[in-house]
């Protein structure tokens, strides 16, 4: 017996967004488009709530890939993957080269124009790391909803 609102689908799975993925040659303009397509991606999947982080570290992870982690000739792969059990989001960098990357010590003085990416990211993530990948390495940032 169906009553009035009921869609008579008990066990209907409410989806999850798709994991997007773009792949980046080694070139200049590879940075702001990979923002680009961040803001895009986070938009059609609804999460705006940490966006300006989200892209933020997306633009550092991939300026630190360009300048130390691809070698001539290669590029990087940008994953974004929406996080089923908390709505969050994933951010994955992977690239060829080697290396593992980490955040810079202080030592009494703030660091150079270069060293600040991966402070921005350890800051602005809940969780952030470095993985194995053959070849190279994928870093990754998770930011969970607030």
């Amino acid at each position: 017996m169906d009553t009035e609102g009921d869609s008579g689908h008990v066990n209907e799975e409410i989806p999850h967004p798709s994991p997007r993925e773009r792949f980046y040659r080694r070139e200049r303009q590879s940075v702001p488009a990979a923002r680009a397509f961040t803001r895009e991606a986070l938009a059609g999947w609804g999460a705006v709530e940490r966006s300006y982080d989200i892209v933020l570290c997306v633009s550092e992870l991939a300026t630190n890939a360009l300048v130390h982690g691809v070698p001539p000739g290669r590029g990087f792969l940008l994953r974004l993957l929406p996080l089923p059990y908390d709505g969050g989001v994933r951010v994955e960098l992977h690239d060829s080269g080697a290396g593992v990357p980490a955040v810079p010590q202080a030592q009494g003085a703030e660091p150079g124009e270069g060293g600040r990416g991966l402070l921005l990211v350890s800051e602005l993530a809940d969780k952030w790391g470095v993985g194995e990948r053959d070849p190279g390495k994928v870093v990754w940032c998770e930011f969970a909803r607030r």
